[in-house]
């Protein structure tokens, strides 16, 4: 069964809406959201902060993906489903 929504994320004044699905893990989970034609893993952390996973190969072929954006949808998914904290983006 997909677990399919959209997230709402406003940023820089205009809230767009980006195609999501939530993918249990065991005891947690991920949640795939697709920006701009790419896929990215968002997952919490330890404290329940959204982070951004992106490999340096993903990176490398995708600069042209705003980071601004990527951490306001850590935001949002921390406001929606996290403990409301800021979280990061990070390499892995």
């Amino acid at each position: 069964m997909l677990d399919l929504f959209e997230l709402p994320v406003d940023y820089k004044g205009t809230e767009r809406l980006f195609p999501a699905e939530l993918l249990p893990m065991g005891f947690t989970h991920k949640i795939k959201v697709t920006v701009e034609g790419t896929e990215f893993i968002f997952e919490p952390d330890e404290e329940r902060n959204y982070r951004a996973m992106v490999t340096e190969q993903d990176h490398f072929n995708q600069n042209h993906i705003d980071k601004g954006l990527l951490q306001e949808i850590c935001n949002t998914l921390d406001m929606l489903f996290g403990n409301g904290d800021q979280s990061g983006y990070t390499i892995k």
